[in-house]
């Protein structure tokens, strides 16, 4: 498999980075399953879904506290990061206090805050309105450093298969500058940087739910993101809440998501004003060389 993903990432990077390259995938008599750029009998169009899907639904969330007075809006953050918020109503009818326009905060870790009260102008009716709310990890206020990253594993040296702005997945907001590098499933993966753990996933078999598989998002001092993807199930050793130096152990590689072959997908993002966007970036030294980190385990 490892063979075959840095052959289809030779055909991705020998290509001018015009437009997204259609990949093929198929399944030969043996069960083998073989990804290409050109389409044979029986072949099916490949679609990667270059997002990072994370569950936030229970961690950031619009809460209505009813009263005498009437209604009071509150939004909590229960994640170990800043995020931006925007609360917007509407529709309304018969309420005093509803903003006209949308409110949008940032609230720190692990926090709440109230946006909104509302009362009935007529206190024989009820308050109708429909809230909106939307939310963004990250504070876009802070302003990222210049950093070099240290290659955030231990052993290769390794390959690069596919680099920013590649044709196969890496064309979105979100994933135009990561990094695609081919490495055998269970290479220990170390921290580029030091922050505070985010955000986990660790219990994804195989391709799963969810098409980063399982990873580790790291928030940086200067609110920028590392985030680690398609790593091993059951490898992360890392919580979230837990504050890790550059160099230590978090995971290990894996070929969980949307992968089509054992490798590490790195990426750094920040949020850009309520949008998560991947940013540029560089690597210490080149990645085809034994990184700084001393080749070991955890």
């Amino acid at each position: 498999m490892l063979g075959r993903l840095i052959l289809l990432c030779g055909l991705l990077t020998a290509t001018a980075p015009v437009a997204a390259l259609t990949i093929y995938k198929y399944t030969d008599a043996n069960g083998v399953v073989t990804y290409s750029d050109k389409a044979v009998a029986g072949a099916e169009v490949f679609v990667f879904r270059d997002r990072m899907v994370e569950r936030l639904d229970n961690l950031v969330k619009l809460e209505t506290k009813k009263h005498d007075a009437g209604e009071t809006l509150l939004v909590r953050n229960d994640l170990y990061a800043p995020v931006e918020v925007e609360l917007s109503l509407k529709g309304v009818e018969n309420a005093l206090g509803a903003p006209e326009k949308p409110i949008r905060w940032v609230l720190p870790p692990r926090s709440n805050i109230r946006l909104a009260t509302l009362a009935p102008r007529d206190a024989d009716k009820p308050m109708r309105y429909t809230p909106k709310l939307r939310y963004a990890m990250g504070d876009p206020r802070l302003k990222p450093s210049l950093h070099r990253y240290p290659l955030p594993w231990r052993g290769g040296p390794f390959r690069l298969t596919q680099g920013a702005n590649g044709k196969y997945s890496h064309f979105t907001p979100k994933g135009r500058y990561a990094m695609d590098i081919a490495m055998p499933e269970g290479t220990p993966i170390v921290a580029a940087r030091s922050g505070m753990v985010v955000k986990i996933e660790n219990g994804q078999s195989g391709r799963g739910n969810n098409p980063s598989g399982n990873y580790v998002r790291i928030l940086h001092d200067d609110g920028t993101m590392g985030v680690y993807l398609h790593l091993m199930k059951g490898s992360v050793s890392v919580r979230e809440g837990q504050r890790v130096e550059a160099g230590s152990f978090i995971a290990r590689s894996g070929n969980t998501g949307n992968s089509t072959g054992p490798h590490l997908h790195f990426v750094v993002q920040r949020n850009v004003g309520l949008a998560l966007e991947s940013i540029p970036f560089q690597f210490a030294q080149p990645v085809d060389s034994l990184p700084n980190f001393a080749v070991g385990g955890e």
